[in-house]
C-alpha cells in the first residue's frame, strides 16, 4: 500500500478517529487504526469493540492498493509535528513508513485480516426519526446523562419510541431531562445508548443520516461517516413517574436574566437559595462558611407567598444553556418535592437540596 494526502486532510480524519481508540494497551489491535486502499477509495477506521467509525474518502491519492493497521495516537503525533505539504503513507514489509520531504517516520504494523468486523446494515430495521431533531435532542439530554454510575444503563440515554411520540431521556438521580419528538411510529421500541456514543454523535453528524439497530447495535451513516455504538443492555428506570402529574405554580422566567443571577451567586456557592416573591426574586449562596452571595431580580409572578427552592446552581445552568427562546418555565408543587423547568418540548426535574 502506498497512498499520498495533505497534511490538512489526514490530520482531521486521525483526529475524528481518536475518540474511538483503546487508549490504555498498545498492544491490542484496536489501539490502531485501518487504512484500505482500494480503486479511488480509501477507507479508514477504528473501534474500541464499544463503539467504531469509518471513514470513506477520495481525497486521498492511491499509487498502490492495499491496507495496513498502524498505532493511531503515534501515527497524528507524527502528522502533527510535519509541515503543511504533503505528506506520504508507504506499508514496507512490516513497517509504514511516514514520509515529507527529507522527512522519514517508521512505525510497525499488525496484520490488517485481523482488524475487527464492524456491524452490517444488511436486513437491519430502520428508525425512521428526523435525524435532525433526534441529533438536536440528543444534545439538550446529554448534560444530564451519569458517567459513572453502578447501575450501568444509567451511564446512557434512553430512546423511548412510542405510537404518537418519542422520548429521549437522560438521569443522573438529581436531576431528568427528558425532550419529545413528535412523530408517528410503526414500531414501539426502547434502546439504551451509551453517553460516549451520544457526545460523538453530536460532534459527526451534523446533516440528515440513517439509523439502523438490532438486539447488539445502533449503526447512524451519512455520505461521510459510518458509525456504530454497542447498546447498553439493561432497564432503564420508568420516567413517567416520576414527571409530576400536575403543577400548582408556573412561573415565566427570562433566560439571560436567571443566568447573570445565578453566575454571580456561583461565584461562592454551587448551591443556591433562591426565595420567590410576588413581586421579585431573591438569590443567595447556601455555603457552610461566612462567605456570602446574594443578589435579586425584579420580576412579577404568580406567588402570593414566599416558596424557597434549594437547588445545585449546575442543573439549572445545564438546563438553561439548551432553552432556544428567550425565556422557560419554572414549575412549582411544594418547597421539597422535585421540581419542572420547561421550553416547549424539552424539560429537565430536579431533585431540590433539603435542609
Amino acid at each position: 500500500m502506498k497512498i499520498r494526502m495533505s497534511k490538512q486532510i489526514i490530520e482531521q480524519i486521525l483526529i475524528n478517529l481518536q475518540p474511538f481508540l483503546e487508549k490504555k494497551d498498545a498492544s491490542q489491535i484496536t489501539s490502531h487504526i485501518y487504512f484500505s486502499a482500494q480503486n479511488d477509495k480509501c477507507i479508514i477506521k477504528a473501534t474500541d469493540m464499544e463503539i467504531g467509525l469509518e471513514i470513506v474518502t477520495g481525497n486521498i491519492m492511491i499509487d498502490h492498493p492495499g491496507s495496513c493497521t498502524v498505532n493511531g495516537k503515534k501515527l497524528l503525533d507524527i502528522i502533527r509535528i510535519m509541515k503543511d505539504d504533503e505528506i506520504t503513507l508507504e506499508l514496507l514489509e512490516n513497517s509504514l513508513t511516514v514520509k515529507q520531504k527529507k522527512s522519514k517516520f517508521k512505525l510497525p504494523t499488525f496484520d490488517s485480516g485481523a482488524f475487527p468486523k464492524f456491524p452490517v446494515i444488511d436486513n437491519k430495521p430502520q428508525i425512521t426519526l428526523d435525524s435532525l431533531k433526534l441529533i438536536q435532542s440528543l444534545k439538550k439530554i446529554s448534560l444530564a446523562i451519569d458517567t459513572n454510575n453502578p447501575k450501568y444503563e444509567l451511564n446512557g440515554a434512553l430512546i423511548n419510541i412510542r405510537n404518537n411520540a418519542t422520548d429521549l431521556v437522560g438521569t443522573d438521580t438529581r436531576r431528568l431531562a427528558i425532550t419529545t419528538i413528535e412523530n408517528e411510529n410503526n414500531t414501539e421500541l426502547s434502546l439504551i445508548i451509551p453517553k460516549k456514543a451520544i457526545l460523538e454523535i453530536q460532534k459527526l453528524f451534523l446533516d440528515k443520516i440513517t439509523i439502523y439497530y438490532d438486539e447488539t447495535n445502533i449503526i447512524i451513516q451519512n455520505n461521510d461517516y459510518y458509525f456504530y455504538s454497542r447498546l447498553i443492555s439493561g432497564r432503564y428506570p420508568d420516567y413517567q413517574r416520576i414527571i409530576p402529574a400536575n403543577i400548582k405554580h408556573n412561573i415565566t422566567l427570562p433566560k439571560k436574566e436567571m443566568i447573570d443571577a445565578i453566575k454571580m451567586i456561583t461565584t461562592i456557592s454551587q448551591d443556591i437559595k433562591m426565595e420567590i416573591y410576588n413581586d421579585r426574586i431573591l438569590f443567595h449562596s447556601l455555603s457552610s462558611d461566612n462567605v456570602e452571595a446574594k443578589t435579586e431580580l425584579e420580576i412579577n409572578t404568580p406567588l402570593e407567598n414566599k416558596f424557597t427552592l434549594n437547588f445545585n446552581s449546575r442543573y439549572l445552568l445545564d438546563f438553561i444553556s439548551q432553552v432556544d427562546s428567550g425565556t422557560f418555565t419554572l414549575g412549582l408543587n411544594e418547597e421539597n418535592l422535585p421540581f419542572v423547568v420547561k421550553d416547549g418540548n424539552f424539560m429537565t426535574i430536579i431533585m431540590p437540596i433539603v435542609i
